[in-house]
């Protein structure tokens, strides 16, 4: 299987003024993840809008990633339904798109299943391909949290082969981790990337690498080769931005900063648009004081 270790970048999905994807855009900045170290490469996950794409879409975007990454760096697409059929199909075909290394997956979102019901979500998924299988617990958006037991027992599966843990709690991280310990966890919390690799973690699916990927792999790889001296000076520069690409709803103060960087259009899909002005001003003054908008 892919070996999934240090940052990878849950990318955005660029967007042109008339709502279509900025395919330019999205090919400049998968080049400039790959040149600046990026680990690997998540496209159509949360962060690309995935949920307002349509079906040609998702599979333009995860394509255009591929060929621009050119073999370089793992490529672990999205795949994600509420409904189990749906998330079967899409994980088929997404696994039999050449260049595709994994695929990540989400707990199923609005219908609120149980822990068997989200046992059984996945044992689908699994069952109906052989490619690596990234399991993605986020109940901030998905309204249930995976418990660790259920992920033990989704372990046992041959192909259920990583957890993207995003329910913010370091006590289930170091559970999971002490629980698991030859299984492979991945913060899904920028800020939590540290606490989960001195519990046993192995990196993280970033958001914030999308605006500083080179520091974001570097303090990741550091605190994975036990320079936690380094690590942290990383961390504490950059924690104040990791926060504060967080202060609107996933991804729009992400896109708001790559737009300040001149890297895209600042373009969403409703439901989601433009930051409140107030708060796109704080994110801009944390943004200069990182050091990442001149």
């Amino acid at each position: 299987m892919v070996k999934l270790r240090g940052c990878g970048t849950a990318i955005v999905t660029p967007f042109l003024a008339d709502g279509a994807v900025d395919v330019k855009s999205l090919r400049n900045l998968v080049a400039w993840q790959v040149e600046s170290g990026i680990d690997f490469l998540v496209p159509c996950g949360t962060t690309g809008e995935t949920p307002t794409l349509s079906h040609e879409e998702w599979r333009l975007v995860i394509e255009t990633t591929i060929e621009v990454v050119a073999g370089r760096v793992p490529i672990v697409a999205g795949a994600t339904s509420n409904a189990t059929a749906e998330a079967v199909r899409k994980a088929v075909e997404v696994s039999n798109i050449k260049g595709v290394d994994a695929i990540l997956s989400a707990s199923p979102y609005y219908n609120k299943p149980t822990q068997e019901g989200q046992y059984l979500h996945f044992k689908a998924i699994a069952e109906a391909v052989t490619k690596p299988i990234v399991v993605y617990n986020v109940p901030g958006r998905t309204g249930v949290n995976l418990e660790p037991e259920t992920l033990a027992r989704l372990a046992k599966l041959p192909n259920i082969y990583a957890v993207k843990e995003a329910s913010g709690m370091t006590t289930q991280i170091a559970k999971i981790c002490g629980m698991l310990p030859e299984f492979t966890l991945l913060s899904g919390d920028d800020a939590l990337t540290l606490a989960a690799i001195s519990a046993g973690g192995v990196g993280v699916i970033s958001v914030a690498s999308n605006v500083f990927p080179k520091e974001m792999a570097e303090m990741t790889r550091a605190a994975l080769d036990n320079d936690w001296t380094k690590a942290r000076k990383l961390f504490h520069h950059y924690l104040p931005l990791m926060q504060a690409l967080f202060i609107e709803s996933n991804p729009l103060p992400v896109k708001a900063a790559l737009a300040m960087m001149g890297r895209i259009e600042e373009n969403y899909r409703l439901p989601l648009c433009r930051m409140q002005p107030a708060l796109r001003a704080k994110l801009e003054t944390v943004a200069r004081d990182a050091g990442v908008i001149k």
